[in-house]
């Protein structure tokens, strides 16, 4: 994206963000340092996951269990409605997790306070482990760790931090969420136990065509956020990024 394509007032928050997809490419590529994104991967099952025990919840059905392993995968049990329900179900995981990425980038644009979405997460996550997760071990400290990382960083880290933070958060769960559903095309042509392959045996439908299908609408997600985010904008300029422009660049 090129800064000249950009609003004028959308430019500090654009540059921000490059830099938080800067160091997030950074960590994957550069032995050793790369063990610091694990945390952002496992908040990212965790909202994957949780995509799913929402839209089980919202389509009348219940959530028996929520896990999520040491090596960032996971899973979710709930019942079994109507087809509609359960393709809402299926697609709520990669989906979820690309829609909240975007949302982040949504409020951060809107100059929303980063605190407040950090804790908004955090209780999220903090909520996830207690209802559904208490049945596993590694679910319980790292949904609890996760969400007491976010707490403590939206009370005691400065805003621009705080900022920069979310900025990052926003941008590792478009990646991941990219990713994993590149993973998943590749699953797709075997006989993985998958969202993919739990679509077909609902619909009868192949797994790579749903897998193609949450591809688009992925991207069709980001095109929108990003879009949005690059337009100006007429509440106020948030003052709390830490790559500001001086006034009247």
């Amino acid at each position: 994206m090129r800064l000249t394509n950009v609003a004028a007032d959308a430019r500090p928050q654009v540059r921000t963000l490059l830099i938080a997809v800067a160091i997030a490419i950074a960590l994957w590529f550069i032995p050793f340092i790369n063990v610091l994104s694990y945390p952002f991967a496992i908040f990212v099952t965790f909202i994957h996951e949780g995509g799913h025990a929402l839209a089980a919840l919202l389509t009348g059905n219940s959530v028996m269990k929520l896990s999520v392993a040491l090596d960032t995968s996971g899973e979710t049990y709930t019942t079994q409605g109507s087809i509609f329900s359960q393709i809402l179900v299926s697609s709520a995981g990669y989906l979820g997790a690309m829609a909240y990425g975007a949302l982040l980038l949504f409020l951060i644009r809107r100059a929303v306070a980063a605190r407040y979405v950090l804790i908004g997460s955090g209780a999220f996550i903090l909520a996830l482990t207690l209802f559904f997760g208490l049945g596993n071990l590694f679910t319980i400290i790292a949904g609890v760790g996760i969400a007491a990382g976010l707490i403590a960083i939206a009370k005691y880290a400065s805003p621009r931090v705080a900022t920069f933070f979310l900025s990052f958060l926003a941008v590792q769960a478009v990646l991941n969420a990219l990713i994993d559903l590149k993973t998943l095309f590749f699953y797709s042509f075997s006989d993985a136990k998958t969202d993919a392959a739990n679509m077909q045996n609902a619909t009868h439908i192949p797994a790579l065509f749903w897998t193609v299908v949450w591809i688009g609408l992925a991207f069709v997600i980001l095109s929108l956020a990003m879009r949005a985010y690059s337009k100006s904008c007429e509440r106020k300029t948030q003052q709390d990024l830490p790559f500001e422009e001086p006034l009247g660049v």
